[in-house]
């Protein structure tokens, strides 16, 4: 990761305002937070969201990154603040494992063949199943990999990594056409979302189990476990680390000044998305950059960025500026 900038030294934060992501409570970080579950095969993405959303006693919860029913593996259900998050959640590049069936024997080496071509930017047309309007598309291949075959059953194993809106049914169809045998996907679990993989994630039970404990026992060790802090969604994001005033300005939607930044990721450029973190490393907003990073040295006053997704709830820091 790049190392960060120092514009200002010396600059400290108000203990007895605000609070580190890693010492949050649990009720805090239901109000904005991120849970990775494993989900089942059988429940649409909607109907896991639902369960979760009663389960925890909340009443804003969403999901990022939609699954068929038939589909398994890694949704990242987004709490409270965090559903403001939704979209860079959904453009996170997707790892899936699929199985699928050719209706007649293949070559394996042509079917390796055929892969490896389609690595790139390729069309990708949603199949009638979806939910979304179909229309010609294109979505790049990261990389394309055959794991297994069984000739006898003409089942193929193959893992996709992509970008976030592609369909695997869309490929298996289309690898198919090309290899002159009907492909039909059977089975999908998805192993990563953006920097989240499944080594993380935890089922529906083991979520239950963990509010079970905290709700009736008081003890949170299990669900603090599968809750992570919100920052944890941004992590790839550049930064713009800001004073506690900057910090109360912005979480009201005002623009970010020059005067406010105490330290910047460089190199980055006018109109990037960037995080504007305080001083504990909470997020404070998501925001549109107005000015290229490098010219911060050289900048004494001015507007630097613009919130686009104001994440910290107004009043966290006192605000230090009069009306």
């Amino acid at each position: 990761m790049t190392e960060l900038i120092t514009l200002q030294e010396s600059v400290t934060t108000d203990s007895k305002s605000g609070t580190y992501p890693s010492s949050r409570d649990i009720e805090d970080l239901l109000s904005s937070g991120a849970i990775l579950v494993n989900k089942p095969r059988g429940p649409t993405s909607h109907q896991l969201a639902a369960w979760a959303r009663n389960l925890l006693g909340i009443k804003k919860l969403g999901h990022g990154g939609t699954l068929d029913p038939f589909a398994t593996g890694v949704l990242t259900l987004l709490c409270g603040r965090a559903t403001r998050l939704t979209d860079i959640v959904l453009s996170g590049d997707k790892r899936y494992v699929g199985v699928m069936r050719f209706s007649e024997e293949v070559d394996e080496k042509a079917v390796r063949e055929v892969l490896s071509s389609m690595v790139g930017r390729s069309y990708n047309v949603p199949p009638k199943e979806s939910a979304v309007k179909v229309r010609v598309r294109s979505r790049v291949f990261n990389h394309i990999d055959l794991l297994d075959i069984d000739q006898s059953s003409r089942i193929i194993v193959v893992e996709v990594f992509c970008e976030a809106g592609t369909y695997i049914r869309t490929l298996a169809r289309d690898l198919g056409l090309i290899v002159g045998s009907r492909c039909e996907l059977i089975e999908l679990h998805r192993t990563q979302a953006g920097s989240f993989d499944a080594s993380m994630a935890c089922t529906m039970q083991q979520l239950t189990d963990a509010i079970h404990v905290y709700r009736e026992h008081g003890d949170d060790r299990g669900i603090r476990r599968l809750i992570c802090p919100i920052e944890r969604l941004l992590s790839h994001l550049p930064k713009l680390v800001v004073k506690d005033g900057a910090s109360a300005a912005v979480s009201h939607g005002a623009s970010l000044a020059r005067p406010g930044i105490v330290k910047f990721t460089p190199g980055i450029r006018a109109g990037s998305l960037i995080l504007v973190e305080s001083l504990k490393a909470e997020a404070v907003a998501v925001a549109e950059l107005i000015v290229d990073t490098d010219t911060l040295i050289n900048m004494t006053t001015g507007e630097v960025a613009k919130p686009k997704s104001v994440l910290m709830a107004p009043g966290t820091y006192p605000q230090s500026w009069s009306k």
